[in-house]
């Protein structure tokens, strides 16, 4: 019993009511000019119906009305962008029109009736209602008073509930329209994987060069040596503060250019960091690099700063190889050094993982390994976009 009466309590109900009486509106002044032609508002309405910012103005109304406080996506409140979602609009103020004019109807009739019934009950006779016109009064119509109450209340919810799914039906959004928010949301995603991807990279980065830097100068014990660790730390610190402000400013401001963050033209920056740290960094740099696309360049910056931080995370202070080869069209990365322990498992860690990720956008390839040589390798192939 009390799960029936819930809807009583809900705002829903009410919202959703005043929903369907605004179209009684125009039909009410209309009745005010002539009362014997009330097809014409819904005549009406059919050419408005046809105006592209009208299904906006009824898919607000919907979100506000019934379904208030939820952000419902079930209703669309983009303009008509074809004829298809103008003939629903054109269908939706129709059923719209109807609903209202059923719930007008019971709302006062049904009061009506039940008044008239204890009236009958009180001795009164009714003459305006033909159910209880040839009727004698008695006061056994006061126990029937309560039904068109409840049948009013059973309307009034079933309409609300009637009309949501017509406008679900009908003012939903388009194919073209429920692709786009696909892309969005799969944008949304892939923008939340890549700044998880650059925090990692470039905070990793950081963070392991001031590591290894540090026990370097501590096992050094020169004062010249920690000098330079220090300025090692503080430049590649200042750096990775640089990329943190970069992603954070995405977050920030979700328009902001992508163009701010370092490129392919920003390796010598990880070289020299590297070797700074204590490896023995052999880079070759070869073809165009100012030719590559921007995302291709930003997104090979990143894998190379992994793999350099790979290097010193678990290789130390060791000669590494690196080859940047911009040819054809395509872009070669290519880092080697040698294994310090031959146990380790090729493709562990979430750096090396975002790696072949990143790749795999691009649409190239990346193998990440030891070598046949016995060396770690870290080859990556893009296309040039």
């Amino acid at each position: 019993m009390i799960r029936l009466l819930r809807p009583l309590c809900r705002g829903t109900t009410y919202t959703r009511l005043l929903h369907l009486w605004v179209p009684m509106l125009v039909v009410s002044v209309w009745a005010l000019i002539d009362d014997t032609t009330l097809w014409v508002p819904a005549a009406v309405l059919v050419p408005i119906g046809f105006v592209p910012a009208v299904r906006t103005g009824e898919g607000v109304q919907a979100r506000l009305l019934l379904t208030p406080g939820h952000e419902d996506s079930a209703f669309s409140v983009a303009p008509s962008a074809n004829w298809r979602d103008r003939l629903r609009t054109v269908v939706w103020l129709q059923v719209r029109m109807l609903l209202g004019a059923l719930t007008t109807g019971v709302c006062v009739w049904l009061p009506i009736l039940a008044v008239e019934l204890v009236r009958q009950a009180l001795g009164h006779r009714v003459d305006d209602i033909p159910l209880l016109r040839d009727a004698a009064p008695h006061w056994a119509y006061v126990l029937l008073a309560p039904l068109p109450l409840l049948a009013l209340y059973g309307s009034v919810v079933a309409l609300g509930a009637l009309a949501t799914a017509g406008a679900r039906a009908l003012l939903g959004p388009s194919a073209a329209e429920r692709l786009s928010v696909l892309e969005e949301r799969t944008e949304q995603l892939l923008e939340r994987n890549r700044i998880a991807r650059e925090l990692h990279d470039s905070i990793g980065h950081a963070l392991t060069v001031a590591v290894v830097q540090a026990g370097a100068a501590r096992a050094a014990n020169s004062a010249e040596f920690t000098d330079r660790a220090l300025t090692a730390i503080e430049e590649t610190g200042r750096a990775a503060l640089e990329d943190l402000e970069r992603v954070l400013g995405v977050l920030r401001e979700s328009e902001r250019p992508a163009g701010s963050r370092p490129t392919l033209a920003d390796a010598g920056r990880l070289l020299e960091s590297a070797r700074a740290s204590g490896a023995e960094v052999d880079a070759e740099v070869a073809g165009p690099l100012e030719t590559l696309p921007g995302h291709v360049s930003r997104e090979g910056y990143r894998m190379l700063q992994e793999a350099l931080t790979n290097v010193l995370r678990h290789a130390g202070a060791v000669p590494a190889r690196v080859r940047i080869l911009v040819a054809d069209g395509a872009l070669t990365l290519d880092v080697r050094n040698p294994l310090p322990d031959a146990s380790v498992a090729p493709g562990r860690g979430g750096g090396l993982r975002g790696i072949r990720e990143r790749a795999a956008l691009l649409g190239g390839r990346a193998h990440t390994g030891p070598d046949d040589a016995g060396d770690w390798a870290v080859r990556v192939e893009l296309p040039r976009g």
